[in-house]
């Protein structure tokens, strides 16, 4: 029995024994001077792990009494994690380096935090989902303060780790709930236990748990550490926090929803739309104002949540797969525009005001069409894959009856588009301003260029993923 648990979490063992040998490794040996190596090596192995869950993956599995899952929904929303990982610690080493931030403990905590986030989408018990929870956020607590000369770094990491105790302390309190009234933390138990109806010290529980994954998504009203983590950290791991992450924490959210509540949509339906709502048109509006392009982005990534939680709110099998094809294609864009973003500088030093981006068109002509794709592809402008990504949740919802969170939707995104085009407006109309110096890395510009291809030949068949998105789907919402 214990082989056979074993063997359907080796994927997380090996990344667990690969991270802590190679932590023992530097710590008695060169340190620093293997950083490089050590991110190079870890984002080669992510990508080794992602191909061999694919090609390994069939069926489903449980381990440990159920309270480890594999099944389709699982191996998909691992393997976007650990393909979108390896992607940001190779855009992110050249850059560290220069600065003197890359540190051995860096491509670690990356891969400790991403053994958590594998162990949080596959959890099948309320006890698995906060280990690994607690595993990616305790890595990401570090990962923010890495800068540790300055003062915003340290300050984000501090914001993190005081609000996501807080947001743990909710989840906490909320699992106990459950468990009081469903008398079992898995999720079979508690989806059998609410199959007459819910009592209200279950429907508390309920709200609490959704309050503490609201966090981890960064939806409103839950969203207040998000701006200033952005802002603070080294923006490599803002591109880290603003991919991976968010689908972890959004494949975990639909996974208790509909594994553990999926009896009682209803009960849990309404706050979702709830958070959903708010996270959009405060995501919208708020980031009007902004002139940091990182604080920018994440506001950016409060709205763009809404509408993934758009898609969960449905409760249905499209809707979740609407969700996931949404949470794919914001990753894509997320990496093209921080390589983008990881390329602004002047005179050496990084950029980060858009401002600075006036008439980058004359300077740079092709990466300013790249960036104008993927900017109108984030304001879901047609014929760009993000347009087709907004247009499947608003769909899903409408089936679901939920016609006017669909209206909302498009309401908050016709606001939302003025920030994203005026970066557009600024690159090829804005006044003369003194020459943005962008860095010639071929690894950001493969990365930038790749990810705008993505955006515009992805839109005739998403390079034929929707059957393995549908079956995912179709696998989490019997």
């Amino acid at each position: 029995m214990i082989s056979a648990d074993l063997q359907t979490v080796l994927p997380e063992i090996l990344l667990s024994v690969y991270a802590m040998a190679a932590l023992i490794g530097a710590v008695y040996t060169t340190k620093d001077d293997a950083a490089s190596l050590l991110t190079w090596a870890t984002s080669g192995i992510f990508l080794l792990v992602a191909v061999w869950i694919g090609i390994n993956g069939a069926g489903t599995t449980t381990a440990f009494g159920g309270m480890f899952i594999e099944d389709a929904f699982a191996r998909f929303t691992k393997i976007v994690i650990l393909v979108s990982a390896a992607a940001v610690l190779l855009m992110s080493e050249g850059y560290m380096q220069r600065r003197g931030l890359l540190r051995f403990e860096y491509p670690l905590l990356v891969a400790l935090a991403v053994v958590g986030m594998m162990v949080m989408v596959s959890a099948g018990d309320l006890m698995a989902l906060y280990m690994g929870l607690e595993l990616q956020s305790l890595s990401l607590y570090v990962v923010a303060s890495l800068r540790r000369d300055s003062l915003k770094s340290t300050e984000a990491g501090l914001k993190y780790f005081v609000l996501g105790a807080l947001s743990s302390g909710l989840l906490l309190y909320g699992a106990s709930l459950v468990y009081g009234f469903a008398g079992t933390t898995l999720f079979s138990g508690i989806i059998a236990a609410t199959a007459d109806g819910v009592s209200l010290g279950m429907l508390f529980g309920i709200v609490f748990l959704l309050a503490g994954f609201a966090f981890k998504v960064s939806a409103a009203p839950f969203h207040m550490w998000t701006p200033d983590v952005y802002e603070g950290s080294p923006t490599p791991v803002t591109a880290f926090f603003a991919t991976a992450p968010k689908m972890a924490a959004m494949a975990l959210f639909a996974r208790v929803v509909h594994d553990a509540f999926g009896g009682i949509v209803g009960d849990w339906q309404q706050i979702v739309a709830f958070l959903s709502v708010v996270s959009m048109f405060l995501g919208a509006i708020a980031a009007i104002g902004q002139r940091d392009i990182k604080r920018l982005m994440a506001y950016s990534s409060i709205a763009h949540m809404g509408f993934a939680l758009m898609g969960l709110a449905a409760g249905t099998a499209l809707g979740v797969q609407a969700m996931l094809i949404y949470m794919a294609i914001y990753i894509t864009m997320n990496i093209g525009i921080f390589a983008f973003i990881l390329t602004m500088e002047k005179d050496g030093r990084p950029v980060t005001d858009i401002h600075a981006l006036k008439m980058y068109s004359r300077e740079e002509p092709l990466r300013a069409v790249a960036v104008l794709i993927l900017m109108f592809s984030l304001a879901g402008v047609p014929p760009f894959l993000g347009f087709f990504g907004k247009l499947g949740v608003l769909q899903a919802a409408y089936d679901a009856g939920l016609g006017w969170l669909a209206v909302a939707g498009v309401i908050a995104s016709v606001i939302g588009a003025f920030y994203y085009i005026r970066i557009v407006y600024f690159m090829y109309f804005g006044e003369t301003e003194d020459r943005l110096e962008t860095n010639g890395s071929p690894i950001l510009w493969t990365f930038l260029m790749g990810a705008t291809a993505v955006l515009v030949l992805g839109v005739f068949n998403l390079f034929g993923i929707e059957p393995a998105i549908a079956s995912a789907a179709a696998t989490l919402v019997n």
